[in-house]
C-alpha cells in the first residue's frame, strides 16, 4: 500500500478510489481500513481520509491533501494537524465520523457516475459529512476519542 494515483477531483473521491484500489490489489486489507470524513456542526468545511490500521500500536494516514510525509503515522498526523479543541467555540470543535472501508464502498453514492449506487439515491454525502451522532454511516469521535481509537503507544 506504498503508491495510489491522486487524481484531480473531490477528496471522498480519491479515498473511494483508494479504497477500491486496496480492494482489487489487497483484499486481505480492506477489513483494516477505515474512511474518516472530518466536520463540525457548523459544517464551514470537511476534509476526507483514509485509515490503515493494521495493527494495534500501528495506524497510518493518508491524506491526499497534505503536505507531511505520506503515509503518515497517526500520532504524527494529529499532532501536526490539529490544535486543542479547547481554543475553539464548540460549534467548531471537530468530529471524525469512522467509517470501516468496505463499509463506504458499499454505502456511499455521489453524482459522479462510477459512484452511484443502484437502488440508492444519487447523492449522499450529507449523510457523511454531518457530525450527528444518532445519524448516518460509522461512528462519530471527538478528537481525543479518534485518538484514543487509534493511537496506542507500544509499550
Amino acid at each position: 500500500m506504498e503508491k495510489c494515483a491522486v487524481f484531480v477531483v473531490e477528496r471522498e473521491e480519491n479515498v473511494y478510489k483508494l479504497a477500491q484500489e486496496v480492494t482489487t490489489k489487497h483484499p486481505n486489507e480492506i477489513n483494516k481500513c477505515f474512511v474518516v470524513f472530518i466536520s463540525n456542526p457548523s459544517r464551514t468545511d470537511y476534509h476526507v481520509i483514509f485509515l490503515y490500521h493494521p495493527e494495534p500500536d500501528k495506524c497510518l494516514v493518508y491524506d491526499l491533501d497534505s503536505e507531511l510525509p505520506f503515509p503518515t503515522y497517526v500520532h504524527k498526523y494529529v499532532t501536526e494537524t490539529f490544535r486543542t479543541d479547547h481554543i475553539l467555540k464548540p460549534d467548531y470543535f471537530r468530529y471524525f465520523r469512522v467509517i470501516p472501508a468496505n463499509e463506504f464502498l458499499s454505502e456511499f453514492a455521489s453524482d459522479r457516475r462510477h459512484m452511484k449506487r443502484p437502488n440508492v439515491c444519487a447523492h449522499n454525502l450529507e449523510d457523511y459529512i454531518q457530525m450527528d451522532t444518532s445519524k448516518g454511516p460509522g461512528q462519530v469521535l471527538t478528537l481525543t476519542q479518534f485518538v484514543q481509537r487509534f493511537y496506542k503507544p507500544s509499550t
